[in-house]
């Protein structure tokens, strides 16, 4: 019923798979996190808010950031990138990385940590996909 009320104008809250897919890559995560999507009316490009709990928790939001920017480097290029100008959703639109972390709108309060990252599903899921085929191809020339 809820998707039914005028999208085009309204937040709707609604299900998602993430959590579970994030459970089947990340098995031990599996079943210690869930989550929802919010529908709104813009054509493309998501969101992700993420709050979690720290075992041990960072001093300061500059040093969740230096981890977020860290674990990007360490990724296959275009998969994680990270950005701290005020950018909103259509500035991501065609964006290949898979997730792009905001760094202007982490917190820290104790062990709680709020992350947000954009991301282009399609249009960056497209590209991970050219990456497994050239992955693939390279494979196959040193055969």
């Amino acid at each position: 019923l809820y998707r039914a009320r005028a999208a085009a104008l309204s937040m709707i809250p609604s299900t998602t798979g993430a959590a579970k897919a994030i459970g089947l890559v990340l098995p031990e995560l599996a079943g210690r996190l869930d989550g929802l999507s919010v529908r709104v009316p813009t054509p493309n490009v998501s969101l992700v808010d993420l709050t979690f709990t720290a075992e041990r928790p960072p001093a300061s939001v500059e040093a969740v950031n230096q981890i977020l920017v860290e674990g990007a480097r360490k990724m296959p290029l275009g998969v994680m990138e990270c950005n701290d100008r005020p950018l909103v959703s259509s500035d991501f639109n065609g964006y290949p990385a898979s997730c792009i972390a905001d760094l202007s709108h982490t917190r820290v309060q104790g062990d709680l940590i709020k992350v947000l990252a954009w991301y282009d599903n399609e249009w960056a899921f497209s590209n991970r996909m050219l990456d497994v085929l050239l992955s693939w191809s390279d494979l196959r020339a040193t055969d």
